[in-house]
């Protein structure tokens, strides 16, 4: 049978290899006294090494040691030193087989050590057969195993039958879920499924390309395509129960080959799979295409919103001029009445000189539809979106299943008439809020509803937003409560920085607060505030400057010019060598790393560049498009470019140039706009911050070694707030971080809230500080130096009665139920102010009043989040160097595609700076030697974001090696 090769060298040498490094050493070949009483029975000192260093290799990675296999000199000398012989002893031990076979039946006498034959080994065949559903990954199941074995005292076989062993219970796994899917397959079902892949919809697409040719919308138009392909979906008919006991990562990657094999290679594959296959793609269309439906109403009423406003203030600008006319006229009246009250003249002559009693009620008039004009806000506008709404919205409402929550209720029924499921009922105005401002529109309403029905689906986009209403079976608008985990899952969460007691939380951030107050009045009083002032209880706050040695800038030019220049693709080349970073693209059916190195390496780099696979093929020597396509289709995808990016991370980490930028605990985040190409337009991707032209942010997590650890892409009109924690939660380099910096678009009380609930120390670089307040448990006892800071009272019932679900909404983050943002875009929408993200706000306001004062006081504090801030900031410079293609713009206009442009880019980054920072410091070894300069003070000043020295375009040439 052929080798069945599944791991790459790099991962069995992690599984098999002896340990080397001093702290693995300490843990697996520390020797006990038993060990040392049983090894002192042997006669001579290289029997003794011998019995020792294989009692060790059972014991870990688990294995028997090869004929002829070099032992690392560190074991050797560590093993020798407990026993008190010399090391180099052990290079007799295996001059005759005798001996070591010997000891080894010794040895699996002694500590119960079993070879991997007769009914162990069945067992073990049988548990890995169990545990290979819910192995992520060929390396994962092969890590098990290896586990296991260990936990069994069962001695490894070889690499090569560990590989086949996963390998063929890997197999046998995916056969059982694909034949347990399809098994929940009646024949008809079966019959539409595999009609699919042969009905054709008009043109050269087939039924099934064309139902995974989806994206959120902008208009009436793409919605109507979105609710035609779910309306079949929904017709299909596969239920959610065909999914029963299916791990999700399996459903997820049946998904994904679906989404990119053909509909001709789709008709080839066995009955099975293939039905599996379908009926994963036909529940998980049929949910994200709901998604995607609310998504684009979402979009059409924020265009309608923008419409509406653009007309009001339209309106307001060509009445600049009848302003100004009428104005200068009650000015002239005006003028002639007090200068004939003051000569005690007629003033029934006066207002005839200014143009009569006429005239006069003809100013008020027009003064009167001014002041209407002027006073009129966006809603009196909003009618004119119904048409574009009633193109869609009654056949949106009949297709999704909307629930919704008690409070909700009304609204729902009013769907339900806007749908046309419910003739009877008459139109309640019962969804609004007291004091709704669409109250004032709708008392008079005169146009046959059409205001009534906008307002109810604006409304329902609000609902969406906040979970007041939700769909069923879905990942992004599901419901709220279902998704948060129970609540002895929150007690058992070791991550959560809070007592399970309310009263305790409390006690203790009085104590603080109130000594916080002290310290602030007293600074405040002897005016010892760093960089500030607090003046008849007005803050004010001076610049922080630089300190930045002068040195430090020669130093930077001087080991910059050290480096060697180099090609981006040797230097690619270069860290895989070191990292493997390409292991992390493994192929979405088998779980095999990538064979074709260079052909992988192309790929990331287009998508790095920002070229494109077209352009990157015209430019490499190795490969054509086609070849690069199937490489992108089969390989690349978010999991995997998040997989490398972590790897990269990692060994830049363990760099010892990093250390003298810091331990990998403190961390930035910010977002970096990127042009689109004008369809952003009507997708709401145009933020007047940037101008006027649309895009979309890389909103990128930096630790304070320069290290981008995560990245997302976000549209450019969102608050960057609710990413903060999907950075640090969703990576293992973010769980290591500890001191969280952020600019003040990363700034809202909710974040305060769960970052202190999780134990981040959140730092935001707030500009607009001075116009904050204070908020405290007790504001009548506040020092009378700081009255004029404070906002209002904490409202402690409220924080006392939600704290369960305080907790277990912490709780659910760390779970990763659901991306901490999309949880924090809920709260932060609730439109009814719901107990629980006011109770939140509450904790917020606590932590950020704490914040304050810490920080007002703390200029050392201020200082480190100025340098983590530059340093995410500085992280803009390179990567607008790199992403040289097409001007600069991201013209993917899948989300997909988009988001394998700032994840490319940022790997593209992360591998560079990994470079940068190696061959830094071979540059500080070297100047070092010369005699120059190079204490920690000043190397904490240099960066690894150089690119100057790296070639970027032309030609991309490769090495003839694979």
């Amino acid at each position: 049978m052929p080798r069945r090769q599944i791991l790459t060298d790099r991962q069995r040498s992690s599984l098999l290899d002896l340990p080397t490094e001093s702290a693995a050493l300490l843990h697996h070949y520390t020797l006990s006294d038993d060990d040392l009483e049983q090894i002192r029975r042997r006669r001579q000192s290289r029997n003794r090494l011998g019995f020792a260093l294989q009692l060790c290799a059972f014991r870990y990675p688990g294995r028997l040691l090869s004929p002829g296999e070099v032992i690392p000199l560190n074991i050797a000398k560590f093993i020798a030193a407990q026993l008190g012989e010399k090391a180099e002893d052990l290079c007799s031990y295996a001059e005759t087989d005798v001996t070591r076979r010997r000891h080894l039946i010794d040895l699996r006498a002694i500590y119960g050590y079993k070879m991997f034959t007769g009914r162990g080994s069945r067992d073990l065949k049988c548990w890995l057969d169990d545990v290979a559903e819910t192995a992520r990954s060929n390396e994962d199941l092969a890590r098990r195993f290896v586990e296991q074995c260990r936990a069994a005292r069962t001695i490894l076989p070889g690499v090569t039958i560990i590989e086949r062993l996963c390998a063929d219970a890997l197999v046998a796994a995916e056969r059982r879920i694909e034949s347990r899917i399809a098994q929940r397959l009646d024949d008809a079902m079966r019959t539409r499924l595999d009609a699919l892949l042969t009905e054709d919809t008009g043109g050269s697409v087939t039924r099934f390309v064309w139902l995974r040719q989806f994206e959120a919308g902008q208009n009436s138009a793409d919605m109507n395509r979105l609710l035609d392909r779910l309306e079949f979906l929904q017709r299909l008919g596969p239920n959610e129960t065909v999914l029963a006991g299916v791990p999700p990562h399996r459903i997820a990657s049946l998904r994904r080959q679906g989404e990119r094999y053909f509909a001709g290679d789709l008709r080839d594959i066995s009955g099975d799979r293939r039905l599996a296959i379908l009926a994963v793609c036909v529940l998980e269309w049929r949910s994200a295409l709901a998604d995607a439906i609310v998504e684009t109403h979402d979009r059409i009423v924020g265009k309608t919103w923008r419409e509406a406003k653009s007309r009001c203030d339209a309106r307001a600008s060509d009445a600049k001029l009848a302003l100004k006319e009428t104005l200068q006229a009650f000015s002239t009246l005006g003028s002639a009445l007090l200068e004939a009250h003051e000569d005690r003249a007629s003033l029934e002559e006066a207002v005839g000189n200014a143009g009569g009693w006429l005239s006069l009620k003809g100013l008020v008039a027009t003064a009167a539809q001014l002041t209407d004009t002027l006073a009129a806000d966006p809603l009196a506008h909003v009618s004119h979106g119904y048409h574009r709404f009633r193109r869609y919205a009654p056949r949106m409402l009949r297709a999704v299943d909307i629930q919704a929550a008690p409070v909700a209720e009304p609204l729902l029924a009013a769907s339900k008439i806007v749908a046309g499921t419910d003739v009877t009922a008459t139109r309640s105005m019962a969804f609004l809020r007291r004091g709704s401002k669409w109250q004032r529109h709708l008392c008079g309403e005169d146009d046959g509803g059409r205001l009534w029905e906008v307002a109810v689906l604006f409304h329902l986009r609000e609902a969406f937003r906040s979970g007041d209403v939700w769909l069923a079976h879905s990942r992004r608008y599901g419901d709220l409560k279902e998704a948060l985990v129970p609540a002895e899952v929150a007690r058992a969460t070791p991550k959560l920085a809070m007592p399970f007691e309310p009263d305790t939380w409390l006690a203790d951030r009085k104590a603080r607060m109130s000594d916080a107050l002290r310290r602030l009045a007293r600074a405040a009083k002897v005016g010892a505030i760093p960089g500030g002032s607090i003046e008849d209880g007005v803050l004010k706050i001076d610049r922080l400057t630089a300190a930045v040695p002068e040195e430090a800038d020669a130093m930077v030019i001087d080991l910059y010019k050290r480096l060697p220049e180099i090609r981006v693709t040797d230097l690619l080349l270069e860290v895989d060598d070191e990292v493997g970073f390409t292991e992390a693209f493994t192929h979405l059916h088998t779980g095999v790393p990538c064979k074709d190195r260079i052909g992988l390496l192309n790929v990331l780099l287009a998508e790095g560049l920002n070229l494109g696979l077209s352009k990157m093929a015209g430019a490499t020597n190795t490969h054509d498009y086609f070849q690069l396509s199937r490489l992108s289709r089969w390989h690349v995808e978010g999991e995997a470019m998040s997989r490398a990016l972590a790897k990269v991370i990692e060994a830049q980490s363990a760099l010892p140039m990093a250390r003298f930028w810091g331990a990998g605990q403190t961390a930035s985040s910010d977002g970096q706009f990127f042009p689109t190409t004008r369809q952003g337009e009507a997708m709401n991707l145009i933020n007047a911050k940037y101008g006027h032209e649309p895009g979309l942010k890389a909103y990128t997590h930096v630790s304070d070694q320069f290290g981008p650890f995560a990245t997302q892409t976000i549209p450019a009109t969102v608050n960057e707030a609710p990413y903060i924690l999907d950075g640090l939660l969703m990576t293992g380099a973010g769980q290591n971080i500890r001191e969280q910096y952020a600019d003040t678009g990363g700034f809202t009380d909710h974040v305060f809230a769960v970052t202190a609930l999780l134990g981040f120390q959140f730092i935001p670089r707030i500009r607009d500080l001075p116009s904050k307040r204070l908020y405290l448990f007790d504001p009548a006892a506040c020092p009378k130096e700081l009255r004029g800071l404070i906002g209002g009272k904490i409202k402690e019932p409220l924080i006392t009665a939600n704290w369960p679900d305080i907790l277990r909404s912490a709780a659910t983050m760390v779970a990763g139920v659901m991306p901490p943002s999309q949880l924090l875009r809920k709260f932060a929408a609730y439109p009814r102010q719901h107990e629980l993200a006011v109770a939140l706000r509450e904790i917020g306001r606590v932590e950020r009043t704490l914040f304050i004062i810490d920080w007002l006081l703390d200029a050392d504090m201020q200082r480190r989040a100025q340098i983590g801030l530059n340093k995410g900031e500085a992280h803009h410079a390179l990567k607008n160097a790199l992403r040289i293609g097409r001007q600069g713009e991201i013209r993917d206009r899948s989300a997909e595609g988009q988001h394998f442009r700032m994840a490319g880019l940022n790997l593209l980054a992360a591998i560079i700076i990994y470079w940068n920072t190696k061959h830094l410091g071979q540059a500080v070894t070297a100047r070092r030697r010369a005699g120059l300069d190079c204490s920690p003070e000043l190397l904490a000043h240099i960066s690894p974001l150089g690119w100057a020295h790296i070639l970027l375009t032309g030609e991309y040439r490769w090495p003839k090696r694979s």
